[in-house]
């Protein structure tokens, strides 16, 4: 990675990232759909490989924050079923990156924001006439599980867009809102670091990069309460619309750039 073009950035771009990191937090403690805004943000503005090791330590410390508000609400059994899977996953995932050049990523970006914008658009409606959630016990359950874990490994790898994934599997599985919140928060600080030395070994990650870190997680905290404080509030149906546009228009983007 280059790191010095992460400084090669305009005001109006410095303020998208810091837009970006706000909702890193809100999507932490709120809506994760925000996510994947972010996600399109941080790779117009900066170098496709480069902004994912720019954004992993600001998932990061939205996950210690997620964790901290929902931790009494983690379904255990559900974390260690999947973990094996998502390791699998991120290993896929870091051997593509290894391999890939920047117009690949950014290309991989752009149409797995279009995935994932779909797929909500697809968890949204199964959510809505699912009558009685499958458990996650069953065999079909354990392959499910398994699937998405895969899936979901190698997306947060690659794009860190693993939210999407995760959130319609454990929305299908049936978790009400606070254990959908609290599993969800301990997988992601789980995955997100041990993905740290694979992300390190890559080249994504150095000391630049973190002091762009370092400026940007100050807006990552406001997000997170300000999410905490709008979880049992906001118009959730309205917000998800919102989301899968920008999550569509950044993907088109990505893909036209």
């Amino acid at each position: 990675m280059n790191t010095m073009t992460l400084w090669h950035i305009t005001g109006w771009e410095c303020a998208a990232l810091a837009l970006a990191a706000l909702l890193v937090g809100f999507s932490k403690t709120a809506v994760s759909g925000a996510n994947t805004v972010s996600l399109a943000i941080f790779a117009a503005v900066l170098p496709a490989r480069a902004s994912t090791g720019v954004l992993l330590p600001l998932l990061i410390a939205g996950d210690l924050l997620a964790v901290a508000t929902y931790r009494r609400h983690a379904h255990w059994p559900t974390l260690w079923r999947l973990f094996p899977a998502v390791a699998a996953g991120v290993v896929v995932g870091t051997v593509f990156l290894l391999r890939a050049d920047d117009a690949t990523v950014r290309t991989s970006i752009g149409a797995i924001l279009l995935l994932m914008a779909a797929v909500t658009v697809w968890r949204r409606r199964t959510a809505d006439r699912q009558e009685e959630p499958e458990s996650v016990t069953t065999r079909s359950g354990r392959i499910k599980a398994r699937s998405y874990g895969v899936l979901g490994g190698f997306t947060t790898m690659v794009a860190n867009a693993g939210g999407p994934v995760m959130s319609m599997y454990l929305l299908s599985a049936g978790f009400r809102k606070l254990g959908f919140l609290g599993t969800s928060a301990f997988f992601f600080l789980i995955v997100n670091v041990s993905k740290l030395p694979f992300s390190a070994g890559l080249g994504l990650i150095d000391g630049r990069s973190l002091l762009l870190d370092l400026a940007l997680v100050a807006f990552v905290v406001p997000g997170a309460l300000f999410g905490k404080w709008a979880v049992h509030r906001i118009n959730q149906r309205l917000f998800e619309q919102l989301v899968i546009a920008a999550t569509v228009v950044g993907g088109l983007q990505l893909l036209l750039r």
